[in-house]
This record gives structure tokens, C-alpha cells and sequence, in this order.
């Protein structure tokens, strides 16, 4: 039974990944393979690539792949791949089955799988984002200062709330996340010291169940804007219902809660995708650990919207010139945790990115919940 039970497992996921695949109604050749000149890129994906957040900034960047190499380049893609060794390979060897030189994973749980595939097939390309491991000949990694675009984002809540109570909903106390959850709070507290905190993790990438009900318990303990590390817009539908304001996550996505959307820090993936799969192609790519910026053009902030005041606008104008120049800290002591403890003393800053990604706190004035 057991045996029979490994089989279907097997199967099934291979069905899955053949489902998810994308990149046009037909299969070149006939047999499910591209020409020989045109590269096939696989893109592995945690959710769907419409969940309105991350999945969907993550397959634009894709799209713009597609849409910049064109008939050179076959996009393939599977959705809902689990943060788990055997379905990430699964997939992952399904695509270079139908043709992929190059495959890369969008999720962290997506890493050791890539590991693994990167030592079976040296002749092939894997990508990772948000990941930290690689290797010197096929395997690298990618991700972005978001806390940069975060602190521009707190910026605009601190001058927007009423109560100085915000809410963010967050995936997890993993470093990513509390990295964005303390630069958030300090643009905020940065024009408006009055500002406290409350954070409700939800031990979940993405589900928009989740989310709205983390969002409804922050809204119902006086947060009037609220932000997220979570992978759909439910916090941004949840806030438009009682007349609340919120920041999204990940893409411009205004339209979906046009009553309380601000603004949002934004991924623009095709920085990074389009210049690496250039060198891939030209056989001139070298691993490494990327860390794109506003600078370069790989995080963004969404338009602000209507709902945001001038001083706000203004502010957020200044301010975002500063980073750009490299003139601008986000973490610029002092700063505590919330338990006290200085974590950045004063007239310093805290600006090496093996220092920031050794955040395991938040700051003070920050309440954090389980």
C-alpha cells in the first residue's frame, strides 16, 4: 500500500508541474521542446501567478523576459510548487525534460532543491531568490533592499494615520521579514514619533484567509493603516471595508482596494532577470548573491495615490532622492529592540548587508504577536 501510495505521490506531482506549465497553447517541434537557438527559462512558483501580490510580480518579471528576448527565449512555468526538496525537483526536472537550460525558483523553501538540481546538471543554469546558498560554476542567488522602498512606504502611513496605531500582517519572524517590518516603522516614526506598532504573524507565505483575519484584528485594535509581508491583497479588501487605509506588498495593485490603497513597495524583477539571462545565454554568466536597490531600478515604490497628502508626496520625494544618491541610512542609531536593548548605538548606522540580514528583533514600539 505504501508502495502504491509513493507512486500516485510521484505521478500526481508530475501531472501538477505539467498543468502549471506555461509559454504558449502549443509545443514547439511537437515534442515538447524548443529549437535549438532559443533558450527555455523554467520558473518555479510557491502560489498562483494571479494571487494579486507576490506570485504575480514574480511571473511579470517573467513575462518581461519573454516580452525582451522574444522568439529567443520559451518561458515555462509551474504554479503552487511547495517549499519542498522532492516537489521543487519534480517540477524543476520536468521543465529541463521539455527543454530548460535555465530554471529558477521564486520561494526560500525552493533553495535546497535548486541545490541539489545545480550539482545533478552542471551543464544547466539555477536561479534563486531570496535564498543565500550558490556555488562558483551554475548556481546564484538573488534579492533586493526592500527596506528601502519599506521606509518610504512608513513614510506615507505615519502621515496618514489618526489614531498612530499601524498594523502589519507578516508571514514570519524570519530575518526578511523583520528587516521590513522595522524599516517600515522607522519612516513612519521619522515624521511622526508618536507612532506605535502592532504586527500579527500568520506562519503562512500566502492565504488570503489569513491575512483578512489578521487584518480584521488589527483593525479592530485601532490600527487605521495597515501593511504587509504576505503574498495576496486581503489586508488592502479587509481596510477598504471599515474606511481604513492601506499599504500594499509587492505590485501596484491600486485597483483591487482603490478606497485604501496609498502606495506599495514594488519588485521590478526584470532588472535582475533580463541582464543575468543575457550573460547565461552569451556564456559570460559568473554565480553570485545579487542585491538589487532603488538605485539600480530593482525595488520600487507604486504610485501614490490620491488618498495621500502633499506633505506625505513631498516627503516621500526627498526622501527617496537621498536613497538613490546613497545618502540616506535606514537603520541610523540609536535604536533599541523592544525588550530595551540598543541594537544600533548612537551616531551610528547600521549599513553592511551581512549586518542588516542578521536582524532577529523588532524595534521598540513595536508589539509583535504569534
Amino acid at each position: 500500500m505504501k508502495k502504491f501510495l509513493a507512486i500516485f505521490l510521484v505521478l500526481a506531482l508530475a501531472m501538477t508541474a505539467m498543468a502549471g506549465c506555461g509559454g504558449g497553447a502549443e509545443e514547439p517541434n511537437g515534442n515538447g521542446e524548443a529549437p535549438e537557438d532559443v533558450t527555455t527559462i523554467g520558473f518555479l512558483y510557491i502560489g498562483p501567478v494571479t494571487d494579486g501580490g507576490y506570485n504575480q510580480a514574480q511571473h511579470m518579471g517573467a513575462m518581461a523576459v519573454q516580452e525582451e528576448f522574444g522568439d529567443s527565449v520559451k518561458v515555462l512555468w509551474a504554479e503552487n510548487v511547495a517549499e519542498d526538496l522532492q516537489a521543487v525537483k519534480t517540477n524543476a526536472i520536468n521543465m529541463i525534460d521539455n527543454g530548460a537550460t535555465i530554471v529558477i525558483g521564486t520561494s526560500f523553501g525552493h533553495m535546497d532543491g535548486l541545490e541539489e538540481l545545480a550539482n545533478e546538471y552542471p551543464d544547466l543554469t539555477f536561479l534563486h531568490f531570496s535564498g543565500y546558498k550558490m556555488n562558483d560554476t551554475n548556481f546564484g542567488n538573488y534579492f533586493g533592499a526592500m527596506e528601502e522602498a519599506r521606509y518610504l512606504s512608513g513614510i506615507v502611513a505615519g502621515l496618514t494615520t489618526e489614531t498612530n496605531k499601524l498594523g502589519y500582517i507578516a508571514a514570519y519572524p524570519y530575518t526578511e521579514v523583520l528587516i521590513g517590518i522595522n524599516s517600515f516603522f522607522l519612516g513612519a516614526k521619522s515624521v511622526n514619533p508618536d507612532v506605535t506598532m502592532n504586527v500579527v504573524y500568520i506562519n503562512s507565505w500566502g492565504d488570503a484567509a489569513l491575512e483578512q483575519a489578521a487584518a480584521e484584528s488589527l483593525l479592530a485594535q485601532n490600527c487605521d493603516v495597515l501593511t504587509q509581508h504576505a503574498d495576496t491583497s486581503a489586508a488592502q479588501v479587509a481596510a477598504e471595508k471599515v474606511g481604513a487605509y492601506a499599504v500594499g506588498y509587492n505590485i501596484d495593485n491600486s485597483k483591487v482596494a482603490p478606497g485604501s490603497f496609498l502606495t506599495a513597495p514594488i519588485w521590478h524583477h526584470e532588472a535582475y532577470l533580463v541582464p543575468v539571462i543575457e550573460k547565461i545565454i552569451a556564456g559570460e554568466y559568473v554565480p553570485e548573491s545579487y542585491y538589487g536597490t532603488m538605485a539600480d531600478g530593482y525595488i520600487g515604490l507604486a504610485p501614490l495615490t490620491d488618498l495621500v497628502s502633499d506633505e506625505a508626496k513631498a516627503e516621500v520625494e526627498r526622501v527617496q532622492a537621498e536613497i538613490i544618491a546613497g545618502n540616506y541610512p535606514i537603520f541610523v542609531g540609536p535604536l533599541k529592540d523592544n525588550a530595551g536593548n540598543v541594537v544600533v548605538p548612537e551616531g551610528e548606522a547600521m549599513t553592511a548587508r551581512e549586518d542588516i540580514w542578521a536582524m532577529d528583533y523588532v524595534l521598540e514600539g513595536i508589539t509583535a504577536m504569534q
